[in-house]
């Protein structure tokens, strides 16, 4: 097997997409920021892959945009991930993946530098295809403007905290360019729901991929939880990017949060799989 380390969003994409479609609702964070990275520069100050071959053929496949955690794709060959975790010669933060490559690869990684493997947050991955309407409730749904933003800041930033436990992607500068990002963008965007002329719950998408776009973050402030307001937006917002030409939506959700996985099935979501974000220790290298 032959590793090749490439730079740069054109570059990466060039090397390893067709690999990612072949299973696009699994891949579908990694081709998101690919295409997120190409369509606004500024977002992530750089990107980089691995590309793992087997003769003329990809059978595995690494992407990151320092300081984030690597983005793991499935192998399709026998030693492609011992192979990663030999080529990958950094001091990653952590991995995020589908199971069960994303347990191989990082026991792989902390083994060859005696680190150790904490798991932040246990995920599934879901596809939407045909939207069900959920149960009615007041308010309607309305896109979000650039005069929205310092309200979307605040609820992407208590988002971050609660649902990602303060980790790598809760960066508030990182988090501010991606607002910024999605707001000017054709793609991307926030549904805001609204009850009495009061703004209740967002649910966000963006990460478009060649048939699918993702939907996060979803989040409805405490205040006014309880009512179906972060099921009828994700719900209106799903429909919209269908409505649009989109295939299929992606979203991630939390495994510890029974409700909020049997309430996205109930408009429609189905699993794909399970993923996984895994944190590592400080690498500690071995000399000879």
């Amino acid at each position: 097997m032959e590793i090749e380390y490439v730079t740069g969003v054109e570059r990466v994409l060039e090397e390893i997409e067709a690999f990612l479609l072949e299973e696009e609702a699994r891949h579908n964070l990694a081709l998101g920021i690919l295409s997120t990275a190409v369509a606004h520069p500024g977002v992530y100050a750089e990107v980089r892959g691995w590309v793992v071959r087997e003769g003329d053929r990809v059978v595995g496949a690494g992407l990151q945009t320092p300081p984030h955690n690597l983005v793991l794709a499935a192998p399709t060959a026998a030693g492609a991930l011992d192979a990663l975790a030999d080529a990958v010669d950094e001091d990653l933060p952590g991995v995020v993946g589908a199971t069960p490559e994303v347990d191989a690869f990082a026991r792989a990684w902390a083994e060859r530098r005696h680190g150790s493997i904490v798991t932040r947050v246990e995920q599934r991955i879901y596809a939407l295809r045909r939207a069900r309407p959920p149960r009615p409730t007041d308010g309607t749904m309305r896109l979000a403007d650039p005069s929205d933003r310092a309200l979307l800041l605040e609820w992407i930033l208590a988002f971050s905290e609660e649902a990602l436990r303060g980790g790598p992607s809760t960066d508030a500068e990182q988090l501010r360019r991606t607002l910024d990002g999605r707001l000017s963008a054709p793609d991307a965007g926030f549904g805001l729901w609204e009850v009495a002329g009061s703004t209740v719950s967002l649910a966000g998408f963006g990460g478009a991929t060649p048939n699918g776009i993702r939907i996060n973050p979803v989040y409805t402030p405490p205040e006014h939880r309880g009512r179906g307001y972060g099921t009828a937006v994700t719900a209106a917002v799903s429909q919209f990017n269908l409505d649009r030409g989109r295939r299929f939506c992606f979203l991630y959700t939390d495994l510890a949060n029974p409700t909020s996985n049997a309430i996205y099935q109930r408009i429609g979501y189905e699993p794909v799989c399970d993923s996984r974000e895994l944190a590592f220790s400080a690498p500690q290298r071995v000399s000879d």
